[in-house]
């Protein structure tokens, strides 16, 4: 089971149902279950999702895996390529457990870089030299990836993690943060392919963005950017971003622009919160209910959202199943320690009815702390209000992970290594 507390919480039918849906989406985007499907090996020729490489006319294969799905992904490519791989680098914000010693492990931080974010960086960077036409390099990149991709042009350059706590306070979204992102370091915004040229290069992308944009993904280090250091600044002003972080500059660089470094790359899509949705609305479909997906690219601040998909449900009826995607945003006014998922469900309970409930949780399993997310139902307000806690009071102070702590009711996965942003589900009995 994804969801380790699922027994716990499960006190109802409607719960189980709630949770078995959200089950469902979880196993969908499974890394090892989705790369395994695209990688296999028939005589010389090797499929890697709709690309195909002759592997008698391969010189050395790199393998790089960048992100929250970079060691469940490394397992796959292990397994299918084995002693082919010449080299490779695996970054993830947890250990890599990794069997080839030609493979180097780093695990980084996330959300904020450190040192061995810079190091793996490097590293990578390190592996791309020297390569030539008829070398392949595959890359596995995945949310968590622009933290992980640390390399200011001056290494000195301590800034990054000031600029985006900064905008994170300001409530700047996904987008926003990608642009400044691609041009604060120089190993994204295509960087990596400007590295690999001229080697083949082919790239597994599993979306935690919006829409899908694969040049915002992880800060799109194998793709072009079509965004400048000038758009980078403008982001900056709008937050007012150096002011607040008492800085002169923040060592923005410009993008790789030449069309040559990717003429020989190959990006695909390989999973996003669509899979989830699907999956998800089909469980619930087999469970009886009438299934909507709403939306894939679900945005805005939590507590609006949390009216919204609230209001929502008061206005179907029976026996419906309401599914979003996409990654909410609160605005930091307080001091307390709070995520997105367990915010939309904490404000949610100030709407929600009897015979309603409502999942919210991060696909990657850690909703900005070890929660992957929460439940929002009457059995909820119920602990809330037994526990004696004021949800104003812990809404006021963006301090929803202590209100869940207090009166339980929070999702628990663990690290799931799979990654497509967030996941809501909202069910009428």
């Amino acid at each position: 089971m994804k969801i380790k507390n699922s027994e716990a919480l499960a006190t109802t039918g409607a719960r189980r149902d709630l949770l078995a849906i959200a089950e469902a989406g979880l196993v969908a985007i499974d890394t090892n279950h989705v790369l395994g499907g695209m990688m296999r090996i028939e005589d010389t020729t090797l499929f890697l999702g709709s690309a195909k490489v002759d592997l008698a006319k391969t010189g050395k294969i790199i393998f790089i895996a960048i992100g929250k799905c970079a060691t469940e992904a490394a397992g796959v490519v292990e397994s299918v390529l084995g002693d082919r791989i010449t080299r490779g680098v695996v970054v993830d914000v947890k250990v890599c457990p990794i069997g080839l010693p030609q493979i180097k492990t780093f695990c980084g931080t996330h959300p904020l870089p450190s040192d061995e974010n810079l190091n793996a960086a490097e590293a990578i960077v390190g592996s791309l030299k020297d390569l030539k036409e008829d070398d392949l390099v595959i890359f596995v990149v995945s949310g968590g990836g622009s933290t992980l991709l640390y390399l200011p042009e001056d290494r000195n350059d301590r800034n990054e993690a000031r600029v985006f706590t900064a905008l994170t306070d300001a409530g700047a979204d996904i987008h926003e943060m990608n642009v400044v992102r691609k041009h604060m370091s120089l190993a994204r915004g295509g960087y990596l392919a400007q590295y690999a040229y001229p080697a083949r290069l082919v790239s597994f992308i599993f979306s935690d963005v919006i829409g899908d944009d694969l040049s915002s993904i992880a800060s799109g280090p194998t793709v072009k950017d079509v965004t400048t250091s000038a758009d980078a600044a403008k982001v900056l002003t709008k937050y007012d971003v150096l002011k607040t972080c008492n800085i002169e500059k923040c060592g923005l660089v410009e993008t790789p622009k030449d069309d040559k470094y990717f003429e020989h790359a190959t990006n695909i899509l390989a999973v996003s919160n669509v899979f989830a949705l699907n999956a998800m609305s089909k469980a619930a479909e087999a469970m009886g209910y009438h299934a909507e997906i709403r939306s894939a690219t679900l945005a805005g601040e939590a507590k609006d959202v949390a009216r919204m998909v609230a209001e929502s449900l008061h206005g179907v009826p029976p026996r419906t199943a309401l599914l979003w995607g996409g990654e909410t945003t609160v605005t930091v006014h307080g001091k307390g320690n709070g995520g997105r998922n367990i915010a939309v469900c904490a404000e949610a309970l100030s709407y929600i009815k009897e015979g309603e409930e409502i999942l919210s949780l991060a696909s990657d399993g850690r909703d900005h702390g070890p929660y992957a997310g929460a439940i929002c139902d009457t059995i909820t307000v119920k602990s809330a209000l037994d526990a004696g806690a004021d949800v104003q009071s812990y809404l006021a102070d963006d301090n929803t992970y202590p209100l869940f702590e207090k009166i339980g009711e929070y999702v628990m996965t663990g690290d799931t290594g799979s990654n497509v942003a967030d996941l809501l589900i909202a069910l009428k009995q």
